[in-house]
């Protein structure tokens, strides 16, 4: 008997993690640190990490880091939660991602958006239909920037036996809701927006309660606390950690492009576990900016030692 997309994704239903990738001061790739930050988040208990993605700086990483990257998250989790690696690019290059994800051991991959190409939900569905052929793994499309589909383009995909969620990063909740009621609510939903505790509440009104979380990567016991106090309907605390830390972060996040990787390496440097900087185009925060996270995630901690209701 063939499972269900919600079978399939079993895997996904909680906090997602999105690691780093570090590098060291001369910009190559830090690996004993990346198996230290992935201890780290860990103990998080996440439902599943996803390397080498958006957080990871997918777009800056050469094939054979990425290869580098997968294989030493796959041999250091040894299977204690499924590891999902990034894909993207034009179809020919998203396929040899694929390959290499699954000749080094991921359980799935994250299709990102194809770089600078923009085409219509037709040719969308014809990417991951040439993707999906090529692969074993299960794929989650991405749907965000470059990559906007249809409810109908998603429906099409959902019969796909590979294609086992969906992520957005777009925000538009009313064609999430379409994709939703088109895929007879069977096709598991992602939120996948930038700070994502900041949608929680309203993603999950369209079915999407599991999400993925920045702050895992560097601030682990805020993030565990504020999805916690998500699934147990917990509104004080949620209301407590959004005002002291989640909305000033996104206030901090939108002054600079490209902050949404840059603030979580930083906020690593800041607690004295620095993952290095980013790589160009991405910069690192600036002092005034660094100072500013310092001072958040201080609240942050802070808040998570005042009584429920305070």
């Amino acid at each position: 008997m063939s499972l269900t997309h919600s079978e399939r994704a079993k895997s996904l239903d909680g906090l997602l993690a999105f690691p780093v990738t570090p590098f060291g001061q001369d910009g190559e790739l830090d690996l004993p640190r990346f198996e230290r930050h992935l201890a780290e988040m860990l103990d998080a208990r996440p439902a599943a990490l996803f390397v080498a993605c958006g957080t990871g700086e997918f777009a800056s990483l050469t094939p054979a880091e990425h290869r580098e990257v997968v294989r030493a998250a796959v041999a250091h989790v040894g299977g204690a939660v499924p590891v999902f690696a990034g894909a993207g690019g034009g179809t020919r290059l998203a396929v040899e991602f694929l390959r290499s994800a699954e000749e080094a051991g991921a359980d799935g991959a994250l299709v990102l958006p194809p770089y600078l190409q923009v085409g219509p939900p037709a040719g969308l569905v014809a990417h991951y239909r040439q993707l999906a052929a090529t692969t074993g793994l299960p794929l989650i499309p991405y749907q965000r920037s470059t990559a906007i589909f249809s409810p109908e383009a998603v429906a099409e995909l959902a019969e796909l036996d590979q294609i086992v969620a969906f992520k957005d990063g777009h925000g538009d909740l009313e064609l999430l809701q379409r994709i939703h009621t088109a895929t007879g609510g069977e096709l598991p939903l992602l939120n996948g927006m930038p700070t994502a505790e900041t949608f929680a509440r309203a993603y999950a009104a369209v079915g999407a309660r599991s999400y993925s979380s920045a702050t895992l990567a560097f601030a682990p016991a805020i993030a565990r606390a504020f999805f916690d106090a998500f699934e147990r309907g917990d509104e004080d605390v949620q209301r407590t950690l959004l005002r002291e830390f989640y909305v000033p972060l996104t206030e901090l996040r939108h002054t600079t492009e490209g902050y949404a990787v840059s603030l979580v390496k930083a906020g690593l440097d800041v607690q004295g576990r620095s993952a290095g900087p980013v790589r160009p185009p991405l910069v690192d925060l600036s002092p005034a900016h660094r100072a500013e996270l310092s001072r958040l995630l201080e609240r942050g901690h802070a808040a998570l030692a005042v009584p429920a209701g305070a």
